[in-house]
């Protein structure tokens, strides 16, 4: 028996025991570590962390003022009026805003993407997004602007919130977890911080419901 059977041996025996250990289980009823509290209410932190992170943040009241607000980002900033999204919102009214989307995949020619968002993490600014069919991972990670938008009322306080939602709604991980602070960066190069080395060169999160 080689040492690589040796150790599926003793794997599949310590998973066979009289009592096996119910996982889902234990992380219900194991205690919580200790978490920072959040000074400020978790808006107001979410948008802070967000900034020092180098993302973008605009505020709208309701989810019909998402194509004008995108509208003006990208012409301010000289980028394509052309975007994919997810399906969630293709039926806004992108047209009145002088945008054409696509809800679809994301491919190498699109250089916005539109996201909406699971949830946001108030102590580090973080987004979290999950995949699936409806849900495409690759629109928030290909296109050099990526365009997130998120409730006011998906904004937790931590990390460990962030997961208990996920249990709860979800019941089981999607193939992918994805989170997003900011836009991508690196600085491999001699220390010098370059954005957009590995994904979008900058991120947009509209609060929808923050006025």
């Amino acid at each position: 028996m080689s040492a690589r059977d040796r150790i599926l041996e003793r794997i599949a025996a310590s998973r066979s025991v009289a009592n096996p250990v119910d996982i889902e289980a234990h992380i219900q009823h194991h205690p919580r570590g200790p978490v920072p509290e959040i000074e400020q209410d978790r808006i107001a932190r979410f948008k802070n962390r967000a900034g020092k992170l180098s993302s973008d943040v605009i505020e709208v009241g309701h989810l019909d003022k998402v194509p004008g607000a995108v509208a003006t980002y990208l012409q301010v900033r000289h980028l394509p009026m052309q975007a994919v999204c997810w399906s969630t919102f293709y039926n806004l009214d992108w047209a009145s805003a002088g945008l054409a989307v696509a809800a679809r995949k994301a491919a190498g020619q699109d250089m916005v993407g539109i996201t909406g968002v699971f949830c946001g993490i108030a102590e580090t600014g973080t987004l979290m997004l999950l995949s699936g069919p409806d849900t495409a991972a690759s629109i928030s990670l290909l296109p050099e602007t990526h365009v997130a938008i998120l409730s006011t009322e998906r904004i937790v306080n931590n990390m460990e919130d962030a997961w208990a939602l996920l249990r709860e709604e979800k019941g089981q991980l999607p193939r992918a977890v994805n989170f997003i602070s900011g836009p991508s960066r690196t600085a491999d190069i001699e220390q010098t911080v370059t954005l957009g080395a590995h994904g979008p060169y900058r991120v947009l999160i509209i609060l929808v419901g923050a006025s």
